[in-house]
């Protein structure tokens, strides 16, 4: 029901307009307020790059993080990422992951960005929280953030915004009418638009998610996802279908496709009722480690990785690049 709303194609949003002028209201005053100074914000001794979206809902700002990271690393230059961690509930913050981190206590993007990159992690609902204490541990020559565009409360150097390509901005009202967090116009501000999938607009820089092999949750041996039998595909991302897309667009044949809610916890007793043993469980990397502790061994996953041109890829590593050498 909520993306037909968001979508436009249902005017019950009418009725929750009120509630989206409210959000607008807030939302509006607190950048008014950080803008002059009634709200105090704080600067880092190092570029922060913030990765963000307009919109509620997973647009594929994870993978540009893990993209954004490699590459960086592969300059030799040293990259930290903090996180809002949302779906973990650890017993203090901040938290800077290790390999016994679990997505429970971090959440599971932070927990994938980590086990994907080796790049250290730090989780705090406060971000600038988070910044110190990557600081305090490690020596860094920038610091990524994924999410938190609208956390005004850590200045930052370099905007980055992910749009989903297929939905863009919905019926373009404020949550819970619509979508949207800030409205369209905060794209002129930034420093960079990236559409993941779809047909991007002026300026925009597209890309791709590329399927890799797939990959087994338990030992780790990788395959063609054509090789694997019987596919029973779920997705717990903010747009399970752009999972079940790729598959398609992969030519697998699913018997049977279950979508979850974005950050849904599972369960050994939830999941293995999905599958026989003569079928294949197949997930995102984004579920795989939230459920690796409890795996069957006919469970895979299938990691995507970020795509876009090299001349546009190029620049973003230049601007950032830049940016690291004006601080020193």
């Amino acid at each position: 029901m909520i993306e037909r709303i968001w979508s436009g194609k249902s005017k019950l949003y009418l009725l929750l307009l009120p509630l989206s002028w409210l959000y607008g209201l807030i939302s509006g005053l607190r950048q008014f307020g950080y803008r002059t100074g009634l709200l105090r914000s704080w600067r880092a001794p190092l570029p922060i790059v913030v990765v963000g979206n307009l919109t509620a809902g997973g647009n594929g700002k994870t993978p540009v993080v893990i993209w954004l990271v490699e590459n960086l690393r592969q300059q030799g230059i040293h990259v930290g990422v903090v996180s809002r961690g949302y779906g973990g509930k650890s017993d203090s913050y901040p938290l800077i992951l290790d390999h016994n981190t679990t997505t429970d206590i971090a959440g599971d993007e932070p927990v994938l960005i980590f086990q994907r990159t080796g790049a250290p992690v730090a989780v705090a609902p406060d971000r600038c929280s988070a910044v110190n204490s990557l600081l305090s541990q490690h020596a860094l020559d920038v610091i990524i953030t994924d999410d938190g565009l609208q956390h005004y409360a850590l200045q930052r150097d370099i905007e980055l915004v992910v749009v989903d390509g297929i939905r863009r901005f919905g019926n373009g009202w404020w949550l819970p009418a619509g979508p949207m967090r800030e409205r369209v116009g905060r794209l002129g501000s930034v420093n960079a638009v990236i559409t993941n999938g779809g047909q991007p607009e002026h300026d925009e820089i597209p890309m791709v998610l590329k399927p890799g092999e797939a990959v087994n949750l338990i030992s780790g041996e990788r395959k063609s996802v054509l090789a694997l039998p019987t596919i029973v595909a779920m997705a717990g991302i903010g747009h399970p279908p752009r999972f079940f897309n790729t598959l398609k667009e992969l030519g697998v044949i699913t018997c049977q496709e279950y979508a979850f809610s974005d950050h849904q916890p599972y369960s050994h007793e939830l999941l293995a009722p999905l599958v026989s043993a003569e079928q294949t469980l197949l997930m995102t990397e984004k579920d795989a480690v939230k459920c690796r502790s409890f795996a069957n061994d006919n469970w895979w996953y299938l990691p995507v990785n970020a795509e876009l041109p090299a001349a546009d890829a190029e620049a973003l590593l230049n601007l950032i690049t830049a940016k690291i050498q004006q601080y020193k």
